[in-house]
């Protein structure tokens, strides 16, 4: 019996330090790679908007293609216009990164975000943040693309994506997605390249100057510039892709900016 007892113990002490090696070595992984996750997460967000953009050139280095075609700019949003360097070190003040300015931290810190209205919140975000991250194609002053970030919620999750524009600011170049959990082969769609398509060429506005970019169940009209096909079988989905990039080129978002770069003939 002592014998069987002893073994016992010797089998659980043996689990147990097996155990806490595995735990401390997993632990020490994760904390000696966490600038590597950080830099891939950043690239990836890179990636995603040099393919909305169509500047996007595989197999070639990320930070390198981004550091070389695009220039980011803060946007106040309600004023829409580019920040201020007051306004910068309110940011930095609010412990957010200019240079790497995170949007979806920014709008969970009250000091640089406010609390969205039923009415107000077509895009289902319930914040929205002061400041916004654009991104700009340009030579000097000229903008020949302007790269929006813009998010909302779908059937199961927070699509977070960019919607790239001509200089024209009416244009669509692009629209893409670098996260969400939407349902693979439905609503996951989204990344299907052939839907993504769909949206190079249509126009944000109509002729009144009204946004009128739709999202349009059974598909569009032939020849409408401002309606997309919906995505088959996944009706939700498609009404938020619908929801949040109307409510991103509208006036709670960057369409305030929009109307200031057309003004200022960009």
């Amino acid at each position: 019996m002592s014998a069987n007892n002893d073994s016992i113990q010797k089998t659980l002490t043996v689990a147990i330090l097996l155990c806490l090696i595995c735990a401390v070595f997993v632990a020490g992984a994760a904390v000696g790679l966490r600038k590597e996750q950080a830099e891939n997460k950043a690239n990836d967000k890179r990636a995603a908007v040099l393919q909305a953009a169509g500047l996007y050139e595989a197999g070639k280095p990320v930070a390198a293609q981004f550091d070389a075609k695009i220039k980011t700019r803060i946007v106040n949003l309600a004023e829409g216009r580019f920040a201020n360097d007051d306004e910068l070190a309110e940011i930095r003040a609010a412990g957010l990164n200019v240079d790497n300015f995170d949007q979806k931290k920014s709008s969970k810190i009250p000091a640089v975000s406010r609390e969205l209205s039923g009415e107000e919140d077509k895009a289902s975000i319930k914040r929205l943040e002061k400041f916004a991250a654009v991104f700009i194609v340009g030579d000097g002053d000229k903008i020949e693309k302007i790269i929006l970030p813009v998010h909302g919620y779908g059937l199961w999750s927070t699509l977070y994506g960019f919607l790239a524009l001509q200089g024209d600011m009416n244009t669509v170049v692009g629209l893409g997605f670098y996260s969400h959990a939407e349902t693979p082969g439905l609503g996951g769609e989204v990344d299907n390249p052939k839907w993504k398509s769909l949206w190079v060429g249509k126009h944000i506005f109509n002729d009144k100057g009204d946004v009128a970019l739709t999202v349009v169940k059974g598909g569009a009209a032939e020849g409408n510039l401002n309606q997309v096909d919906g995505l088959s079988g996944a009706t939700l989905t498609s009404r938020g892709v619908n929801n949040l990039v109307q409510f991103w080129v509208g006036n709670l978002g960057f369409g305030k900016l929009i109307d200031n770069l057309k003004a200022q003939g960009a």
